[in-house]
Protein backbone atom coordinates (compact mmCIF):
# COMPACT_ATOMS: atom_id res chain seq x y z
CA UNK A 1 0.00 0.00 0.00
CA UNK A 2 1.42 3.18 -0.92
CA UNK A 3 1.66 5.89 2.07
CA UNK A 4 1.29 9.59 0.47
CA UNK A 5 1.98 12.29 2.91
CA UNK A 6 -0.35 15.66 1.56
CA UNK A 7 0.70 19.17 1.98
CA UNK A 8 0.70 22.48 0.92
CA UNK A 9 2.64 26.13 0.80
CA UNK A 10 0.79 28.10 2.40
CA UNK A 11 -0.10 27.92 6.31
CA UNK A 12 -2.57 31.02 5.66
CA UNK A 13 -5.76 30.38 7.09
CA UNK A 14 -8.40 29.44 4.62
CA UNK A 15 -6.03 28.75 2.18
CA UNK A 16 -6.87 27.66 -1.22
CA UNK A 17 -4.03 25.15 -1.01
CA UNK A 18 -4.65 23.57 1.69
CA UNK A 19 -7.92 22.75 0.47
CA UNK A 20 -7.15 21.72 -2.41
CA UNK A 21 -4.94 19.25 -0.93
CA UNK A 22 -7.25 17.80 1.60
CA UNK A 23 -9.33 16.80 -1.48
CA UNK A 24 -6.46 15.18 -3.66
CA UNK A 25 -5.73 13.65 -0.16
CA UNK A 26 -9.09 11.93 0.72
CA UNK A 27 -8.79 11.29 -3.36
CA UNK A 28 -5.77 9.36 -2.86
CA UNK A 29 -7.02 7.19 0.22
CA UNK A 30 -9.88 5.97 -1.32
CA UNK A 31 -7.75 4.80 -4.31
CA UNK A 32 -6.32 2.37 -1.76
CA UNK A 33 -3.29 4.78 -0.23
CA UNK A 34 -2.31 5.42 3.47
CA UNK A 35 -2.39 9.63 3.62
CA UNK A 36 -0.80 11.47 5.95
CA UNK A 37 -2.08 15.54 5.68
CA UNK A 38 0.01 18.06 7.15
CA UNK A 39 -0.16 21.73 7.04
CA UNK A 40 3.21 23.16 7.44
CA UNK A 41 2.40 25.97 9.23
CA UNK A 42 2.74 23.18 12.34
CA UNK A 43 5.86 22.92 11.35
CA UNK A 44 7.88 26.49 12.09
CA UNK A 45 11.79 26.97 10.85
CA UNK A 46 13.80 29.43 10.73
CA UNK A 47 15.02 30.34 6.75
CA UNK A 48 17.43 27.78 6.29
CA UNK A 49 21.14 28.62 7.17
CA UNK A 50 24.07 26.34 7.10
CA UNK A 51 25.67 28.15 10.06
CA UNK A 52 22.46 27.83 12.08
CA UNK A 53 22.63 24.09 11.35
CA UNK A 54 26.50 23.75 11.80
CA UNK A 55 26.00 25.66 15.80
CA UNK A 56 22.66 24.58 16.45
CA UNK A 57 21.68 21.48 14.51
CA UNK A 58 18.22 20.73 13.34
CA UNK A 59 15.68 22.32 14.54
CA UNK A 60 12.90 19.82 16.18
CA UNK A 61 10.41 20.51 13.54
CA UNK A 62 12.52 20.35 10.74
CA UNK A 63 13.37 17.10 11.64
CA UNK A 64 9.95 15.79 12.39
CA UNK A 65 8.80 17.20 9.03
CA UNK A 66 11.93 15.49 7.54
CA UNK A 67 11.05 12.12 9.13
CA UNK A 68 7.30 12.22 7.54
CA UNK A 69 9.35 13.00 4.16
CA UNK A 70 11.02 9.60 4.96
CA UNK A 71 8.27 7.35 5.91
CA UNK A 72 6.67 8.08 3.46
CA UNK A 73 6.54 7.09 -0.54
CA UNK A 74 4.58 9.90 -2.08
CA UNK A 75 3.87 13.32 -2.34
CA UNK A 76 0.51 15.44 -2.83
CA UNK A 77 1.82 19.02 -2.68
CA UNK A 78 -0.36 21.91 -3.78
CA UNK A 79 1.79 25.11 -4.30
CA UNK A 80 0.44 29.01 -3.96
CA UNK A 81 2.15 31.02 -6.76
CA UNK A 82 4.40 33.96 -5.12
CA UNK A 83 5.51 36.42 -7.91
CA UNK A 84 5.41 33.44 -11.12
CA UNK A 85 6.83 30.78 -8.31
CA UNK A 86 6.38 28.74 -5.21
CA UNK A 87 6.13 29.44 -1.79
CA UNK A 88 8.64 31.12 0.38
CA UNK A 89 7.41 28.65 2.95
CA UNK A 90 7.70 25.55 1.06
CA UNK A 91 10.67 26.17 -0.55
CA UNK A 92 12.35 26.49 3.17
CA UNK A 93 10.79 23.10 4.39
CA UNK A 94 12.12 21.34 1.17
CA UNK A 95 15.63 23.00 1.88
CA UNK A 96 15.73 21.70 5.71
CA UNK A 97 14.87 18.24 4.55
CA UNK A 98 17.11 17.71 1.70
CA UNK A 99 20.39 18.41 4.11
CA UNK A 100 21.64 15.69 5.74
CA UNK A 101 20.95 14.86 9.49
CA UNK A 102 22.71 12.32 10.59
CA UNK A 103 26.58 11.14 10.15
CA UNK A 104 26.88 9.19 6.60
CA UNK A 105 23.49 9.62 5.49
CA UNK A 106 22.98 9.44 1.95
CA UNK A 107 22.86 12.92 0.37
CA UNK A 108 18.71 13.53 -0.69
CA UNK A 109 17.40 10.61 1.43
CA UNK A 110 14.40 12.31 2.10
CA UNK A 111 13.17 13.16 -1.68
CA UNK A 112 15.55 9.95 -3.58
CA UNK A 113 12.92 7.64 -4.93
CA UNK A 114 9.96 9.01 -4.04
CA UNK A 115 6.90 10.13 -6.01
CA UNK A 116 4.95 13.59 -6.41
CA UNK A 117 2.25 15.13 -7.58
CA UNK A 118 1.59 18.50 -7.88
CA UNK A 119 -1.31 21.28 -8.29
CA UNK A 120 -2.31 25.00 -7.26
CA UNK A 121 -5.12 27.15 -6.90
CA UNK A 122 -4.49 30.84 -7.36
CA UNK A 123 -6.95 34.05 -7.79
CA UNK A 124 -5.36 34.78 -11.40
CA UNK A 125 -7.13 33.31 -14.26
CA UNK A 126 -3.82 30.94 -14.80
CA UNK A 127 -4.18 29.45 -11.12
CA UNK A 128 -0.88 29.29 -9.87
CA UNK A 129 0.63 27.49 -12.98
CA UNK A 130 3.47 29.07 -13.81
CA UNK A 131 4.46 28.13 -10.26
CA UNK A 132 3.95 24.32 -11.04
CA UNK A 133 6.92 24.59 -13.38
CA UNK A 134 9.85 25.92 -11.28
CA UNK A 135 8.21 23.38 -8.48
CA UNK A 136 8.61 20.54 -10.90
CA UNK A 137 12.18 21.16 -11.64
CA UNK A 138 13.20 21.55 -8.11
CA UNK A 139 11.42 18.21 -7.24
CA UNK A 140 12.94 16.47 -10.22
CA UNK A 141 16.60 17.85 -9.16
CA UNK A 142 16.16 15.95 -6.20
CA UNK A 143 15.45 13.04 -7.20
CA UNK A 144 11.77 12.49 -7.13
CA UNK A 145 9.39 11.03 -10.17
CA UNK A 146 6.66 13.92 -10.78
CA UNK A 147 3.94 11.96 -12.53
CA UNK A 148 3.16 13.95 -16.19
CA UNK A 149 -0.31 15.39 -14.63
CA UNK A 150 -0.42 18.39 -13.16
CA UNK A 151 -3.52 20.96 -12.29
CA UNK A 152 -4.19 24.38 -11.61
CA UNK A 153 -7.19 25.65 -10.96
CA UNK A 154 -8.14 29.86 -11.22
CA UNK A 155 -10.02 31.96 -9.97
CA UNK A 156 -9.47 30.53 -6.77
CA UNK A 157 -11.98 33.16 -4.57
CA UNK A 158 -15.18 31.69 -5.89
CA UNK A 159 -13.65 27.96 -6.93
CA UNK A 160 -15.19 26.59 -3.34
CA UNK A 161 -18.19 26.13 -1.62
CA UNK A 162 -18.68 26.86 1.97
CA UNK A 163 -17.88 22.98 2.77
CA UNK A 164 -14.00 23.64 1.06
CA UNK A 165 -15.19 21.41 -1.56
CA UNK A 166 -14.92 22.74 -5.33
CA UNK A 167 -17.94 24.11 -7.17
CA UNK A 168 -16.88 23.18 -10.76
CA UNK A 169 -17.24 19.15 -11.02
CA UNK A 170 -14.95 19.01 -13.75
CA UNK A 171 -12.21 20.28 -11.55
CA UNK A 172 -13.11 18.07 -8.73
CA UNK A 173 -12.79 14.89 -10.95
CA UNK A 174 -9.25 16.45 -12.47
CA UNK A 175 -7.76 16.38 -9.36
CA UNK A 176 -9.31 13.04 -7.90
CA UNK A 177 -7.55 11.50 -11.01
CA UNK A 178 -4.16 12.79 -10.39
CA UNK A 179 -4.24 11.95 -6.96
CA UNK A 180 -5.06 7.97 -8.84
CA UNK A 181 -2.86 8.54 -10.81
CA UNK A 182 0.04 8.83 -7.97
CA UNK A 183 -1.03 6.05 -6.01
CA UNK A 184 -1.40 4.06 -9.09
CA UNK A 185 2.34 4.66 -10.00
CA UNK A 186 3.69 4.83 -6.60
CA UNK A 187 2.22 1.16 -5.52
CA UNK A 188 3.94 -0.29 -8.88
CA UNK A 189 7.09 1.34 -7.72
CA UNK A 190 6.59 0.32 -4.02
CA UNK A 191 5.21 -3.31 -4.73
CA UNK A 192 7.76 -6.33 -3.84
Amino acid sequence: MARILAFSGSSRKDSYNQKLVGIAAKAAEQAGAQVTLINLGDFPMPIYNQDLQNEQGFPTSALAFKQLLLEHDGLLIASPEYNSAFSPLLKNAIDWASRASEPNEAPLSAYRGKTAAIMSCAPGALGGLRGLGFLRMLLQNIGVMVVPNQRAIGLAGSAFDEHGQLKDAEQHKAITRLAEELVQITDKLVSP
